[in-house]
């Protein structure tokens, strides 16, 4: 099979890495690593999907001080899925004080590194965040129509059959996970959960319908929206409270990360329908919004605005950028 014109390319991200120690964080198949070695290819490097290493450090995690010591003082150290230890940042703690060391620390899920106390390292490590690729990086091998279909994940794009990837995709994500590390116990619940969560995708979020289509509980529907976003496979988009004498909607709005995602968990992969092209586009603008201030801080704050009584009035995304705000509406036409 000939490959396209995208899964041929080699893209440019367009993330610079901090001067400093920083957490790197994405889902999976975003190509942080590919990253990693590409800005820190001769430093030494640690990767903890290898079951090998991540087993020796599992029992004995004074071994990754020991290992690294004997480098240089202010040496830079790579750590590939951070989160499958959180304990290491102890250790990581200790080399950054005793060493001057500065670590570059990626991860698929902040769940775990929330539970464990992220910050032993708060001041000392930044946070950048990975999102699929962006038409700035893709250039002229950008494919909007099959942007909306495949979505712009590395992974999927430079698959020789993306269809079968993102499906392969979904079930890496509930073996690797979801129950490799136990995260939910009623797995069968998650599973219908997850179709039904993506046609929520652009939408203002309702937890007692999805919790009733998935025939599980209100507080379980809420849990499984948070792994969601702990997983960094979607966002919660808070609505905008204003000033005006006007109520406003306070149910916030969710959006997966990628559009291949969304159809992907809904086994729907053939083109769109005219009907999808709105929620997929307006995700995908959103993405990239996410993008511009996480990569380059121009914006501070991103949220919807629409009062409570209209069914027609709506801000897609409002940005705030110090005193100053942008409207935009999303159109898909």
């Amino acid at each position: 099979m000939a490959k396209s014109k995208e899964s041929a390319a080699v893209f440019k991200r367009l993330l610079s890495p901090p001067r400093g120690s920083f957490f790197l964080l994405g889902p999976r198949g975003t190509g942080k690593t590919t990253w990693l070695r590409a800005h820190f290819g001769a430093v030494p490097s640690i990767n903890l999907l290898d079951e090998g290493k991540y087993q020796s450090l599992l029992h004995s995690p004074h071994r990754f001080y020991e290992e690294l010591s004997v480098y240089p003082d202010g040496s830079w150290v790579t750590v590939d899925e951070i989160q499958r230890l959180p304990n290491l940042l102890n250790e990581v703690h200790r080399l950054i004080e005793d060493k001057k060391f500065k670590f570059a620390l990626t991860g698929s899920s902040a769940r775990k590194l929330k539970r464990a106390g992220v910050n032993l390292l708060a001041g000392r490590a930044v946070r950048r965040y990975f999102f699929p690729l962006t038409p700035m990086e893709k250039g002229t091998a950008f494919d909007p129509p099959r942007a909306l279909q495949f979505g712009t994940l590395p992974l999927v794009i430079q698959a020789a059959d993306p269809k079968d990837t993102l499906l392969s995709y979904v079930q890496m994500y509930l073996k690797e996970e979801i129950q490799a590390e136990a995260i939910v116990r009623n797995l069968g619940g998650f599973s219908r959960f997850l179709p039904i969560s993506a046609l929520f995708h652009g939408q203002v979020l309702n937890i007692s319908n999805v919790a009733r289509d998935a025939e599980i509980s209100r507080p379980t529907a809420t849990r499984f929206f948070e792994i969601l976003e702990d997983t960094l496979l979607a966002h919660r988009l808070l609505a905008f409270e204003s000033q005006l004498r006007v109520r406003e909607k306070k149910h916030p709005k969710f959006y997966w990360i990628d559009p291949g995602l969304v159809r992907a968990m809904k086994k729907e992969l053939f083109p769109p329908s005219q009907e999808e092209l709105g929620s997929l586009f307006e995700g995908f603008v959103y993405m990239l919004l996410c993008f511009q201030r996480d990569a380059f801080h121009e914006i501070d704050e991103i949220s919807y605005w629409a009062p409570a009584e209209s069914k027609l009035t709506e801000v897609d995304f409002l940005l705030q950028k110090g005193r100053d705000r942008m409207a935009i509406e999303v159109k898909a036409t």
